[in-house]
């Protein structure tokens, strides 16, 4: 009997323990929604009191403040995907195009590539070294010292992909949003496969992500939801309110912007 009530309250202690950690991890709040009325928003980045936007269907780029009036635009593009900056240069992959644009001020470049592109879904800029989800050809194109190394193909298994749609350097490490195979799959810089997060949890076409130090945020585009992850692929939060459609996020200074795609617009959360 002693030793029953002992694991019983073993058991307690470590339920509470559990939950209290729970309970005290920061959880995302809903704060306000900015409308557009004539952008169809995909992509996004920030720099300072500004946002970028991909207008995939009018094939625009836009700088707005952080209530979406616009600064300026800029136009003919062949359909903006996911946005990157790095500095002052803003990367554009035109997925029509098959090729990365860089803005600066009012002067166009084009990055070097060394591997055809098919589709350019999404990219990510660290210094010289950059990463793209190149859609079509179901791979990831990895460039640093001066050198391309591409990994990946078409297929379900750890490693293969099925229309990758974003990608972020974090932690070392490369995250990409595995769009079509539900899940954010995690590499080393070498391209070897260290991790698949989100298979279990029902996802519908993962096509955006952002990683912190802490967390990494996947948008659910087909469910209308937000999962938000740990590092080791725990499940901590999932928002299901105020999305259509959403597309791409970023987590800057304890806000949280995610693009809704369907909705024009864009959600705002703040830390709790």
């Amino acid at each position: 009997m002693k030793i029953k009530i002992l694991i019983e309250l073993i058991f307690s202690v470590i339920v509470f323990t559990l939950l209290s950690a729970c309970s005290n991890t920061p959880q995302w709040k809903y704060e306000r929604t900015i409308q557009f009325e004539d952008i169809t928003p995909l992509g996004i980045a920030k720099k300072g009191n500004f946002l970028w936007i991909s207008d995939s269907d009018n094939n625009k780029v836009l700088k707005t403040d952080l209530d979406g009036k616009i600064i300026e635009t800029y136009e003919n593009f062949d359909r903006p995907m996911h946005i990157d900056m790095d500095g002052d240069n803003i990367f554009i992959p035109e997925y029509g195009a098959d090729t990365i644009t860089i803005i600066n001020a009012n002067k166009r470049t084009y990055l070097p590539i060394q591997n055809e592109l098919d589709a350019p879904a999404g990219i990510d800029v660290n210094g010289q070294d950059y990463a793209i989800a190149d859609f079509y050809n179901h791979r990831i194109v990895y460039h640093t010292n001066g050198e391309d190394l591409t990994f990946g193909k078409k297929g379900k298994v750890n490693g293969e992909f099925h229309y990758p749609t974003d990608i972020q350097f974090a932690n070392n490490l490369i995250y990409v949003a595995d769009a079509y195979n539900n899940r954010v799959q995690v590499f080393d810089k070498k391209g070897i496969f260290k991790q698949s997060i989100g298979e279990e949890d029902g996802m519908n076409a993962a096509t955006g992500i952002y990683v912190t130090d802490k967390e990494i945020a996947v948008t659910d585009f087909e469910n209308n939801r937000i999962l938000i992850y740990d590092l080791n692929g725990k499940l901590l939060q999932i928002l299901d309110e105020n999305f259509d459609k959403p597309t791409d996020i970023i987590i800057n200074n304890n806000k949280f912007y995610v693009i809704n795609y369907k909705g024009r617009s864009i959600a705002v959360f703040t830390i709790e």
